[in-house]
């Protein structure tokens, strides 16, 4: 570093994230998204940006940024069943798919209640 140069070390990585879309697990196919990201950032902040500035029609479940329920956020990450807002991104190929065996509702978004609570 020269003496008065105030530049910060690039902390950004690039990842490739492959994420499941449709409303059926025969018929649903992977759309690729290209992202730059800071190390420590998570797969969920990733999907929020994605939704905010790229893809306003992926459907995905979170709800921690209301602190009322925890676990809304649970996917397939690399083949893991994992919280998106704990699994870090990586620089690579991530896949990212709905929870196995539920049914599907739309992208990444599951029917998570249980037969006992649909009244």
């Amino acid at each position: 570093m020269t003496p008065g140069n105030s530049t910060q070390p690039d902390t950004s990585s690039s990842a490739c994230l492959k994420i499941f879309r449709g409303t059926s697990r025969d018929d649903g196919e992977y759309q690729i998204f290209d992202i730059v990201f800071e190390d420590g950032e998570s797969v969920l902040d990733a999907l929020v940006a994605l939704r905010r500035d790229r893809a306003p029609d992926l459907a995905v479940r979170f709800s921690c940024f209301n602190a009322n329920v925890c676990k809304e956020c649970t996917m397939l990450i690399d083949g893991e069943v994992q919280y998106a807002c704990l699994a870090k991104l990586k620089p690579g190929e991530t896949q990212i798919d709905p929870l196995p065996n539920r049914k599907l509702l739309r992208d990444l978004i599951t029917d998570t209640v249980s037969d006992k609570e649909k009244l």
